[in-house]
């Protein structure tokens, strides 16, 4: 789906704010009818822009196909303030402190490798950073989940059943 229009990435955002809004309360956040509600995240489902019952948006059916992991060595006195100008760049989806090689670590998302190089010279340009190292994802075959630590916890819960 390439083309999202204003409401619908309004829709997306209140998603993203409250994952448990229910179509109701959705269209009069948004000052739309709840059909038109509705229609729209079903459409948004179809084209497959929401996963998950539709409360995980799928960035690559939005535009943004281009995933890069990217390990930055920093000047640990300005560790706090690269945290803080990583948090402004909309393009990094989560920052960690690592150990090893580098101090940091961080998923970037991009439309394409041009608009990934304008966020990696962003990236160079926070005061405190000293390089980084960035490895393209070619394909992601185990996408973030959590159902099967949850299922051996629950698996050696006593009294189960």
């Amino acid at each position: 789906m390439n083309t999202l229009d204003p409401t619908d990435v309004k829709i997306l955002l209140e998603l993203i704010r409250d994952p448990r809004v229910q179509i109701g309360e959705l269209s009069e956040l948004l000052g739309i009818a709840r059909n038109t509600a509705q229609s729209r995240v079903r459409r948004l489902l179809r084209a497959g822009v929401l996963h998950d019952g539709g409360r995980e948006i799928d960035l690559e059916a939005v535009g943004y196909d281009v995933v890069a992991f990217v390990t930055i060595e920093v000047t640990h006195r300005e560790l706090d303030g690269v945290v803080g100008a990583l948090r402004l760049l909309p393009q990094v989806l989560e920052v960690h402190e690592i150990s090893g090689r580098g101090d940091v670590w961080c998923r970037v998302v991009a439309t394409d490798t041009h608009n990934l190089q304008s966020a990696l010279r962003q990236i160079l340009r926070i005061k405190g950073v000293i390089r980084t190292e960035t490895v393209l994802a070619l394909h992601t075959h185990i996408p973030y989940r959590t159902e099967p630590l949850i299922s051996r916890l629950a698996q050696a819960a006593p009294g189960k059943g």
